[in-house]
């Protein structure tokens, strides 16, 4: 079979301790999905049902361990905001996934940044419409390498801050999720069949904010390591 054109090669991401690489399929986000950070976005934080929002997979950015990503600074928004995340890897498909064996389908976690043109975010809220310019724009998933849960098993506590310029503006605890990782999943997957090469957002804490151009984000998660990323 022959393409009109060259397909684009598979968005890959890099694994701790292995020369393996992940490829991914698709990007899911939970918004809201920290009380604190739902209180701040002028939203209820009672736990009804999680909702998801997409990004495409090549909105994803591969962040190697030492490496600082030039993070470009997106058209139209003077608001561009910042969202530190854990973010899960599926490794194994699946539709109406009990949550007793949910957890069987996250193969990895990473530290991510879900990147937000905030202004465009909030008008489109405002007017009832969909969220995309706001969320998925080109560049706005940085991600960590993943850390393969059969090596650190599935955290349920972990510190999870982001700093800018050296300050700190979020520093909470995965903890605080109010839907789990597991029940996100199980979740997830009565809405999609998730399959291997699946992401996860799983939402951000309280402390979100805007970057200028030449600033600094550093962002980790306790046993996930750090991500650094400099906006030009």
């Amino acid at each position: 079979m022959a393409f009109v054109f060259a397909p684009p090669a598979p968005v890959a991401l890099p694994v701790a301790h292995s020369p393996d690489q992940f490829a991914v399929r698709r990007v899911y986000c939970v918004g809201r999905n920290y009380a604190a950070h739902a209180r701040e976005m002028g939203t209820d934080p009672d736990r009804e049902l999680p909702f998801f929002f997409c990004k495409p997979a090549d909105a994803v950015i591969p962040v190697a361990d030492g490496q600082t990503l030039a993070l470009p600074y997106p058209a139209r928004t003077d608001d561009f905001h910042y969202e530190a995340e854990l973010v899960v890897a599926i490794g194994q498909g699946g539709s109406n996934i009990p949550l007793a064996r949910a957890l069987d389908h996250a193969w990895a976690y990473a530290v991510g940044l879900d990147m937000t043109r905030r202004d465009r975010q909030m008008e489109l809220r405002k007017a009832g419409r969909p969220w995309e310019v706001g969320k998925s724009f080109d560049a706005s998933a940085p991600i960590g390498p993943l850390h393969r849960a059969s090596e650190i098993g599935h955290p349920t506590q972990a510190g999870i801050w982001l700093t800018v310029n050296g300050q700190d503006r979020q520093r909470s605890d995965i903890a605080h999720l109010i839907w789990s990782v597991a029940e996100t999943i199980a979740d997830l997957s009565t809405y999609f069949r998730l399959e291997a090469g699946d992401l996860i957002y799983t939402g951000t804490p309280e402390g979100v904010g805007a970057v200028a151009r030449g600033d600094r984000i550093a962002v980790g998660i306790d046993g996930l390591g750090e991500l650094h990323a400099h906006v030009v």
